[in-house]
């Protein structure tokens, strides 16, 4: 917002007191609009503590850069309506990326979040990072040619993918689903496209989505928790995303609770995302099958020569026993991990989502009761439990979030990157 920014990766030095104060002031708008708007010039002086005069300056310089607009027709308390203030959508877009091991979602979307353009694209050997640096370079240009967004109204890019994530220098330090350990992702991205890229963990890009836009909206105390593939976790306390010191904060699905277990894909043994994963699911759907067990999945095997997740979720459908057993055995070890994150984080709302949670009720209502044994008395007298199903593109969205939370954090807690807050 103040040209005066001498700006790094690893912090913000400004000069003129008074620069700063301004966008202080200007961040604390912008964000009472967002979160409550459409508002009033008398509303945002009442809320901020800033004076009507400050607010009439401020506001204008936003109406005159077009990041807010005016809107008619307020609740009037006596003489004419007052003018409503709210973020003006399509003054800048941000381009999403979900990073898979054989794919790559991309979703643009303007400054509220809503996608207006999307692909998907399966892409080989993106364990290789230069071969994911091109794939992703090409994908980002070809969605901005399609959708016909000028590359001046992109505000940034975000990318997310599953490992643990440095934000603050944009590296993956480790992903096992990738193979990859100290990956420079977002600088090669950077230069090539001249646009500010941010990487994240995908399970924390969902819940700074659901802390913006979604169930999490308003709660200071919540945790986001994924399972499909991998078993994930988001944390937010007062109201912050926590990353933890070194952005390892959520790897739930690697907790330990059965030493003995199965063989977890990160090489330990017993993981809860050994035990209650998608890949659990279907490993202990051949084991039934293997046994001689009567279901259905033993001619879903012998038609198809392998057992898919989907098989044993539309068994389960169907009514066959095994079938609803198995998802009830894999949901009774989640409810059990989740048990551990209510009496660690004593949230106030669990967001239950990924693409595990399309298997069905077995599933689902097993790992609720497991929970609910477990977490210790009165923990759960508030507690919320909302299970929100995600696809690809919603993956994406979460990655543009990224983006968005950034140009809307508060300059003491922000890094300003070249061009982030042109619009303004």
């Amino acid at each position: 917002m103040s040209s005066k920014n001498v700006n790094s990766r690893s912090g913000l030095v400004r000069t003129g007191n008074r620069d700063f104060m301004k966008e202080i002031n200007l961040s604390i708008i912008l964000n009472l609009i967002r979160s409550r708007g459409p508002l009033s010039r008398t509303d945002i002086a009442h809320s901020s503590g800033l004076s009507q005069g400050a607010v009439s300056g401020l506001t204008g310089e936003l109406l005159a850069s077009d990041f807010i607009r005016e809107l008619g027709g307020g609740q009037s308390k006596g003489g004419r309506s007052p003018v409503l203030l709210v973020i003006n959508p399509h003054v800048g877009f941000v381009v999403g990326i979900k990073l898979t091991d054989q794919a790559i979602v991309a979703a643009i979307t303007d400054m509220e979040a809503t996608i207006v353009h999307r692909t998907s694209k399966r892409v080989d050997g993106l364990q290789d990072p230069q071969i994911a640096i091109e794939a992703i370079i090409q994908t980002i240009e070809t969605s901005l040619a399609e959708s016909a967004i000028p590359r001046s109204k992109v505000i940034g890019v975000g990318i997310g993918l599953a490992g643990m994530i440095d934000s603050q220098e944009s590296i993956c330090t480790y992903s096992p689903i990738l193979g990859w350990r100290q990956v420079q992702l977002a600088q090669p991205i950077e230069q090539r496209l001249q646009l500010p890229v941010y990487i994240e963990n995908d399970v924390n890009a969902l819940t700074i989505a659901e802390n913006w836009f979604g169930a999490g909206r308003g709660r200071s105390h919540f945790l986001v928790a994924t399972i499909g593939r991998g078993i994930g976790m988001g944390v937010v306390s007062n109201g912050l995303l926590d990353r933890g010191a070194t952005g390892g904060a959520g790897e739930f699905g690697h907790i330990t609770l059965q030493p003995s277990g199965p063989r977890c894909g990160c090489g330990k043994a017993g993981c809860l995302e050994a035990l209650a994963g998608d890949p659990a699911v279907v490993r202990m759907a051949y084991e039934a099958v293997e046994a001689g067990k009567q279901t259905s999945l033993r001619q879903a095997m012998q038609s198809t020569s392998q057992l898919t997740l989907e098989h044993v979720a539309l068994a389960a459908e169907q009514g066959d026993q095994v079938a609803q057993e198995i998802l009830s055995e894999a949901g009774r070890w989640l409810g059990l991990g989740l048990s551990y994150l209510v009496n660690l984080f004593n949230p106030g709302l669990i967001v239950l989502s990924g693409e595990g949670t399309r298997t069905g009720d077995a599933r689902i209502e097993a790992a609720s009761q497991m929970m609910k044994q477990h977490i210790f008395d009165g923990l759960d007298n508030d507690l919320e439990l909302v299970i929100k199903p995600m696809d690809d593109e919603s993956w994406a969205r979460g990655a543009a979030c990224v983006v968005l939370s950034e140009l809307f954090k508060h300059p003491i807690n922000r890094a300003t990157r070249t061009g982030l807050l042109g619009v303004v």
